[in-house]
């Protein structure tokens, strides 16, 4: 399956919240299989959502192991559906960066602990602790499935957000 095109900031799907999915069937796994494209051919990208590629469904992947802030401390790849936090701990701010927010990065509060329940790309509920960077990815690419993105939750619009000087 080839990459997808990633919608830029200030397009108006990137705002709408998605709507979950009903049944997952070839046209979801269709569009998994595309996010996962479309994250490996992103530049260091560790996560997309389906509205950035232009769906509207609550669909997000998120795989940190090959980043340096992940790799010792991961679930491998995560094929995550109508995904849901129901626990959250902590909280630091970090730097993020988004494919959908090319020109930027901000520093970001999330929580650095976090429980999450989805549905994987076979139908099966999964529960999983997650913390550190991975929590972080996952908190961000689910900000992306109710029409946030990391520009909504910027500590500081004086002092928080930062020009990228090159997109790596």
């Amino acid at each position: 399956m080839p990459s997808r095109p990633i919608l830029l900031y200030p397009h108006m799907i990137l705002k709408k919240v998605c709507a979950p999915v009903a049944t997952i069937d070839d046209k979801s796994k269709t569009i998994i299989q595309d996010l996962i494209d479309t994250m490996h051919a992103g530049p260091g990208s560790v996560g997309v959502a389906a509205p950035q590629i232009g769906v509207t469904l609550r669909i997000c992947v998120v795989d940190v192991s090959k980043s340096k802030l992940g790799k010792n401390n991961h679930h491998g790849l995560l094929i995550m559906i109508n995904p849901e936090i129901f626990r959250k701990e902590g909280a630091a701010i970090m730097r993020e960066g988004c494919m959908s927010v090319p020109d930027y990065t901000g520093d970001v509060e999330r929580a650095v602990e976090i429980s999450v329940r989805f549905q994987d790309e076979n139908g099966q509920v999964r529960t999983i602790e997650a913390s550190g960077f991975e929590a972080v990815a996952i908190q961000h690419e689910m900000d992306h499935l109710d029409g946030l993105l990391f520009l909504d939750r910027i500590t500081s619009l004086k002092t928080g957000l930062f020009r990228r000087k090159k997109y790596k």
